[in-house]
């Protein structure tokens, strides 16, 4: 996972997280739907990260 992914996601989580707190606090259910999605958004690309990542070392592992 580069910094630039990592940031990107966490970036990501913790707007969506905030959103979703604002939203619940005013009671405003799109926007609590809105940081949910936007937090779900963080946590795909952050996975798919280190799912590459670890395809990545598996390459570089000795075959057996």
């Amino acid at each position: 996972m580069t910094a630039h992914q990592k940031m990107t996601a966490k970036t990501e989580q913790a707007r969506g997280a905030a959103k979703e707190a604002v939203g619940r606090a005013v009671g405003n259910e799109r926007m609590t739907g809105e940081g949910r999605l936007e937090r779900a958004k963080g946590d795909l690309r952050e996975a798919a990260a280190r799912g590459g990542e670890a395809v990545a070392k598996g390459k570089d592992a000795p075959h057996r």
